[in-house]
């Protein structure tokens, strides 16, 4: 079964001061990402960011190219970052099996052929998570733990913020052309996310939630820092974060959220930050 994909073209930060809440949602946000026996894509002309997710069921799920690739495989011209937000699942690429645990990743090289996705348990799937982008060299396909993740404590629990950045797809753990992929999670009581925001005009962003609460909600900031805007997003939602915006969060309980990056530059820490004081 060929993959159900949309396409999405890039904004000018003038003509989202005019958006409606309904423009505004169906220019960023991604509903439904994670549908049980499929695969499901969205491109979008942000820095050619692919973002999808994978739910196999009964029968394992192949990755292939969509027509906007004009590829003959997926990863021809592109690499992949995966994340298991599901249960126990395997990742087979060009023959080789990877067993992905919960919040566990993978990164796949440019020009792997062959990606299937199964779950270990088809009553209990796995949820594959993924980001791909533009790649012009071969990387080794490489899996990432959770030990095996850069860890960073960031924020306070005076600020609401207190939280853990787990950097999986990062140029200290593997070598990628230009994705970068991360699990940050809330500590119990803490709900801003990425606070104080920042932009980055050097590469586009793209944020998926996920463990939000059953009858909660995270309110995403998005738009220039003075010209902001608000998305209310639900449990396993994305957002689409051009390199012009500001992104942050904040949730009505704690929650995690998967932070996928791709462009020119691959220093994390490479940010233009903006003091809450400064928002408008």
């Amino acid at each position: 079964m060929k993959a159900i994909f949309e396409e999405r073209y890039g904004t000018h930060p003038e003509d989202v001061k005019h958006y409606d809440t309904e423009r505004l949602r169906s220019e960023f946000l991604i509903e439904e990402i994670l549908v049980k026996g499929l695969v499901k894509m969205l491109y979008t002309h942000n820095d050619r960011m692919l973002v999808g997710g994978a739910v196999p069921t009964a029968s394992p799920l192949k990755l292939e190219a969509i027509d906007a690739l004009k590829a003959d495989f997926f990863c021809q011209r592109r690499e992949l970052g995966i994340i298991n937000v599901g249960a126990p699942g395997v990742v087979v690429v060009d023959g080789v099996q990877f067993h992905l645990d919960f919040k566990e990743a993978l990164y796949v090289g440019q020009g792997a052929e062959a990606i299937i996705f199964s779950s270990k348990d088809a009553a209990a799937p796995a949820k594959f998570y993924f980001n791909s982008a533009p790649a012009h060299t071969s990387y080794p396909t490489v899996k990432i733990s959770r030990a095996d993740a850069n860890v960073l404590d960031l924020g306070s629990v005076e600020t609401s913020n207190k939280r853990t950045v787990n950097q999986l797809i990062i140029s200290k753990n593997v070598k990628t052309c230009q994705l970068q992929m991360g699990l940050t999670e809330l500590k119990t009581g803490s709900v801003w996310n990425s606070m104080p925001p920042h932009t980055h005009a050097r590469r586009m962003e793209v944020y998926f939630y996920f463990e939000v609460p059953e009858n909660q909600a995270v309110c995403h900031f998005m738009g220039q820092p003075n010209e902001t805007r608000h998305l209310w997003m639900k449990n396993e939602e994305a957002v689409i974060s051009p390199s012009w915006s500001i992104h942050a969060g904040a949730g009505t309980a704690s929650y995690s959220f998967i932070w996928g990056m791709c462009g020119e530059n691959m220093d994390y820490g490479d940010m233009d930050t903006v003091l809450p004081c400064q928002l408008l």
